[in-house]
Formats: structure tokens, C-alpha cells, sequence
């Protein structure tokens, strides 16, 4: 782990950042299956992990040594998002936290709420019980990770649970943690951790594959995709 983190205070802190998870080769390949399949000017898409080797790379990253012990035993891949910045797509994310997640159905399940349809799925926010169990991986593919628009985090913001627009801006502008991520590694972080990002700086690209970790659901309910 870097600076930024380390398993044994990940919980505390919401993030870490694992300096190399992937080999510049991995990223080559990675960055060549996202060409065939992303329309440029698009800031990102959320149904990676149906695309062909995508759920490999997501097993891969679940079995990391780094990684693996900050997941839930029963943890699987459910989510993989792909996230893009270019010269044709360079835009900024305003200070957030991570609440609707994919699911099967629309079942009537204690304490979820905010149903709605993206990209023809089903997305919910689930209750903090379940958000609390989510780990994201954002892994960079991309090198220059300093000019192009790097997360920032608000660390130990994932601990308050679910925070209003005003809690979540009040936070943000006391103390945030600037994440550049060196390529073929990773920034791991709690979904309810606030997070946001700038416009990039220069010319370059920044790609990143957002996967989200989480174990069975309850209640009846599933996940859209699981691996």
C-alpha cells in the first residue's frame, strides 16, 4: 500500500491505494478490449462486466493479496464501470457518495428506495447494512494520473452513513485527500466515502474500470450481474 492507506486502517480511513495491481501489458490489453467497445465523448458506461474478459479481470482483482482481504468472505464482482476522460470528454464530478447499486428485480425489500432504470437495469439504494459491505476497486489504466482529474476523497467520511447535499458539500470543504494513481494500480474505497474530481489539466486520457464488490443480497433481492 502507499501513503495514501493500508489494509489494517482501510475501515477507518474509506480508501487505499494499491500502487500496482496490474502490469503495463495488463493495462495495453485492458485499454484495447475498452477501444472496441466505448464511443468516445462519452464520460463512461456502467455494464462492463458483461464485456468479453471483463470478469476475469474482476476475479483477478478479487484474488489480489491486497485486495482480497478487505472484501466480504462471500464477496463477489457485481458491478464494473468504465470511467473515461479525453480532450472530447473532460468533465468534473461535484462532491458524492455512491448510493444506487444494480439489481434483478424490483421487489418490495426493507429499506431500499430511490428505484430507477439505467442503461435498461434496474438501479437501487439499498440500506446502510448493505452499503457498508461494498468495496470499490478503481483500477487506472492510463498513466499522467497527476493532470488528469484524480479522485479526491474525504477520509473517514464513509463512517456518517448516508449524508444529506448540504452534510456532503460542509465535508468536502473542511478536508479533501487528492488520489493520483499510478498506472496499473488501484484506489480502493468505501462507496459511502465522499469522493469527487476535477477537469484534466492537459491533453491526455484517464480510463479507470470502477469495479464494485458485495456479497449475496437478502430479502429476495439479487444482483443485476455477479461473478
Amino acid at each position: 500500500m502507499s501513503e495514501h492507506g493500508h489494509p489494517a486502517t482501510f475501515d477507518v480511513e474509506g480508501y487505499a491505494i494499491v500502487p500496482k495491481l496490474m502490469s503495463d501489458a495488463d493495462c495495453d490489453a485492458l485499454i484495447a478490449l475498452i477501444e472496441e467497445g466505448h464511443s468516445h465523448g462519452r464520460p463512461g458506461s456502467r455494464g462492463w462486466l458483461r464485456k468479453p474478459g471483463i470478469a476475469q479481470v474482476a476475479e483477478r482483482v478479487r484474488c489480489h493479496p491486497a485486495i482480497h482481504p478487505l472484501l466480504a468472505l462471500d464477496a463477489r464482482a457485481v458491478q464494473c464501470s468504465l470511467f473515461t476522460k479525453d480532450p472530447d470528454a473532460n468533465w468534473s464530478v461535484t462532491p458524492h457518495q455512491d448510493l444506487s447499486v444494480p439489481v434483478r428485480d424490483r421487489i418490495d425489500a426493507p429499506g431500499w428506495s430511490g428505484w430507477c432504470v439505467k442503461e435498461n437495469v434496474i438501479y437501487a439504494q439499498p440500506p446502510r447494512d448493505v452499503m457498508e459491505q461494498m468495496v470499490a476497486v478503481r483500477l487506472q489504466l492510463d498513466a499522467d494520473c497527476e493532470s488528469t482529474g484524480p479522485l479526491e476523497v474525504v477520509p473517514r467520511s464513509h463512517a456518517a452513513g448516508r449524508l444529506s447535499s448540504g452534510q456532503i458539500l460542509e465535508l468536502s470543504a473542511r478536508h479533501r485527500v487528492r488520489c493520483p494513481v499510478p498506472r496499473g494500480g488501484a484506489l480502493i474505497m468505501r462507496p459511502l466515502l465522499i469522493h469527487a474530481s476535477g477537469k484534466m489539466l492537459g491533453a491526455g486520457r484517464r480510463r479507470v474500470l470502477h469495479f464494485l464488490f458485495a456479497p449475496p443480497l437478502e430479502h429476495g433481492m439479487a444482483w443485476a450481474d455477479a461473478v
